[in-house]
This record gives C-alpha cells, sequence and structure tokens, in this order.
C-alpha cells in the first residue's frame, strides 16, 4: 500500500542529485561512479523498454526511493517479461508502502507491456518480495568479465 502523499512518477534528469546517493549505497558488490552514474542515468531514461521510477515524499516531491525495470522478449514465455533490476528505498523511510508502491507501478507497466511475468533477484529482501506474492523460483548465477572497467573504483 503507498504511504499517504507519496506518489510513483517516472524519473527524470532533474532528480539525478536525489538518486545518486541511492544508486551508490545500493551496491554491495560493484562501487558505482558518479560519472558512470550520469550517463547512464541519461541513457536509461532515453530507453522504451525500460521503466525507471521514482517514489517521492509528501509535500517535497524529492525521491525517496527508485526502481529500474526493463522488458525483453523471451522464448519460454512466447513473448515479453519484466525484469526488475533495482529497487531502492532510503532507509529512514523503510516500512512505509514506498517500495510496494514502486513494486505495484512496475507490475502496472509490465502488464501494459504484454510481459507474462515479473522477476527479479533478491538476496537480502526475500520476505518483502514473498509477501507480495512474489515465488523463490531460481538461483541466480553472476560471473564478472575481466573487462569491465565500470566497476572500478574511483
Amino acid at each position: 500500500m503507498t504511504a499517504p502523499a507519496t506518489a510513483v512518477r517516472p524519473a527524470r534528469a532533474a532528480d539525478a542529485d536525489a538518486l545518486w546517493p541511492l544508486a551508490r549505497d545500493f551496491a554491495t558488490s560493484f562501487r558505482p561512479r558518479r560519472d558512470a552514474f550520469d550517463d547512464t542515468l541519461g541513457a536509461l531514461l532515453a530507453r522504451d523498454d525500460t521503466l525507471l521510477a521514482v517514489v517521492t515524499g509528501p509535500a517535497s516531491g524529492v525521491p525517496l526511493g527508485y526502481l529500474l525495470a526493463s522488458t525483453h522478449l523471451t522464448f519460454l514465455a512466447n513473448g515479453p517479461v519484466c525484469w526488475v533490476e533495482e529497487v531502492m528505498v532510503d532507509p529512514a523511510h523503510r516500512g512505509r508502502g514506498l517500495g510496494a508502491a514502486l513494486m505495484a507501478h512496475a507490475e502496472r507497466w509490465a502488464t501494459e507491456r504484454g510481459a507474462a511475468y515479473v522477476s527479479l533477484a533478491s538476496r537480502r529482501a526475500g520476505g518483502f518480495y514473498e509477501a507480495r506474492g512474489y515465488d523463490d523460483s531460481a538461483t541466480f548465477y553472476r560471473r564478472e568479465l575481466p573487462s569491465n572497467t565500470r566497476s572500478a573504483a574511483p
């Protein structure tokens, strides 16, 4: 349920300074750099297959959290699926329905695009997703590539 007087809306380039600390603190295995964040923000905002949404606080309109998702085609689902890449709510504002509002927004967005399902990987928030009807259905594997210089420390 959405907290009173909060709103979920598409992110804007003007949200960069509010989003940066959230994105920076989200990462546990990569060290985001502000220059790469700024470049990526602009590219994400220009994509039709990507949702970058923010949830704002009462009165201020300042982003207190964000969600990044995309749709892509699959053989398995006979069409598109939605993958939620990142969901982050400022720790001081958790437990107020902001993350739930972001997820509900992503589900509506995915439904509008004909996605068969929404999926994501989470190591620390399984209970949050299970409370919203998500099933634990797979193990997530990842391998960093040696040519990846984007994760290097500043």
